[in-house]
């Protein structure tokens, strides 16, 4: 694990393998010296007192089997798995439209990072036989509640905005709202899972 000055409050974390990104975000929260701790997708961002932090990266334990640690319980959000990428996604994986329905539904996912928009959750434990490239050419609008798939990843979009991910299918949660606290449903560690209605 490598760590990066980043200015002069903050540290940027570089885990060996970027599967340790949620466990030591989890591990440095509310650490001394630690202010603010943000995952991202392979790295971990420490703002606070340099000097603390480091000592604080310094003795984290190494990594265990057990599964990614997770915060803020476990949010369940009802899909109409009826999204315009659906059928052309299934076949390109080479699977029937029911068959990828199944396999997404099935995943258990963690919210690993927030980022693009706010509250747009990208969601680690996506299938590998379901890992598919973005849309060649991005839509430039896409409905709030839009559940996709790129990459590694999975997400629901919070609100209207330009993408570029294959759309499955739709949700009414409200994955942003100001007066909640906090305003993201799905914060970094939360558990995720999509039930099919």
């Amino acid at each position: 694990m490598r760590t990066l000055p980043y200015g002069d409050g903050a540290l940027l974390v570089e885990p060996d393998d970027p599967a340790d990104v949620l466990r030591i975000a989890a591990a440095l929260r509310g650490l001394p010296g630690v202010d603010e701790v943000v995952p991202a997708a392979r790295t971990v961002l420490v703002v606070g007192d340099p000097d603390r932090a480091r000592a604080a990266v310094a003795a984290l334990p190494p990594p265990a089997t057990d599964a990614m640690p997770a915060r803020g319980g476990e949010v369940v959000l009802d899909v109409d798995y009826d999204g315009p990428d659906l059928d052309s996604t299934a076949a390109e994986l080479g699977l029937r439209p029911d068959d990828l329905v199944a396999r997404h539904a099935a995943g258990e996912y963690v919210v690993a990072f927030c980022g693009f928009a706010p509250g747009f959750a990208y969601l680690t434990g996506l299938h590998p036989t379901l890992h598919v490239s973005r849309l060649a050419e991005p839509r430039t609008r896409v409905p709030a509640g839009s559940v996709g798939v790129a990459g590694e990843f999975t997400g629901v979009y919070p609100r209207s905005s330009p993408g570029g991910w294959r759309l499955l299918g739709r949700t009414d949660a409200d994955l942003w709202d100001l007066d909640r606290d906090p305003p993201a449903l799905l914060p970094p560690g939360t558990r995720v899972r999509f039930r099919p209605r």
